[in-house]
């Protein structure tokens, strides 16, 4: 597994080969079971993980109890709270593993001394936050105030890998609707054939 994280330094370009394998050291691997958190909502956000295999989803809890899904990420992809593990305070989320995989972390003490250490880390932990801002901004582009069956289709053109690893209540959330509304969404889609 530590193979995927290496390529996946070395495809960014920024670091050389000695770098790669220096900064794989900072990063302990955590094997995790589907339901296991890697970060809780209201708990200090002391890691930063690369998902080497497995899938995550990022949700905070309303005041009904429920989850509010805001994110999923999967193989290849950094996962964390980033404004909280930066100032070292309670995440506003939680992170939960939604299938059995290995997220390599590294703690904020680590991470100070990777960065410390390893001055290209900052374009690296940058291009990441880029992509997170961006997925957030085309997420309101794309989901917000259309209709189920419009989110759906999005969904479909997409995001395909959502349909296919992400349990139907868990996309509803995403999608801020019903698992009814995602059902019938759904069902007229095939009707249409466009599915």
């Amino acid at each position: 597994m530590i193979d995927i994280f290496k390529n996946y330094l070395s495809l960014t370009g920024a670091l050389s080969a000695e770098e790669v394998n220096f900064s794989v050291n900072f990063f302990k691997p955590i094997s995790l079971k589907k339901g296991d958190f890697f970060i809780r909502e209201g708990d200090i956000c002391r890691y930063i993980g690369f998902i080497a295999r497995g899938a995550v989803k990022a949700y905070a809890i309303d005041k009904e109890g429920k989850e509010n899904i805001t994110c999923f990420k999967f193989e290849n992809e950094f996962a964390t709270s980033f404004p909280e593990f930066v100032a070292q305070a309670k995440s506003r989320r939680s992170i939960r593993v939604i299938e059995d995989g290995i997220i390599y972390g590294i703690s904020y003490p680590d991470y100070l001394h990777l960065l410390g250490e390893v001055a290209t880390w900052n374009d690296i932990i940058k291009s990441v936050m880029e992509r997170e801002y961006s997925q957030k901004e085309l997420y309101l582009l794309n989901y917000n105030n259309k209709s189920a069956v419009d989110k759906y289709r999005h969904v479909l053109m997409n995001e395909p890998m959502l349909v296919r690893r992400i349990a139907t209540q868990d996309l509803a959330s995403y999608l801020s609707i019903t698992q009814r509304s995602l059902t019938r969404a759904k069902g007229q889609l095939h009707r249409h054939k466009e599915l």
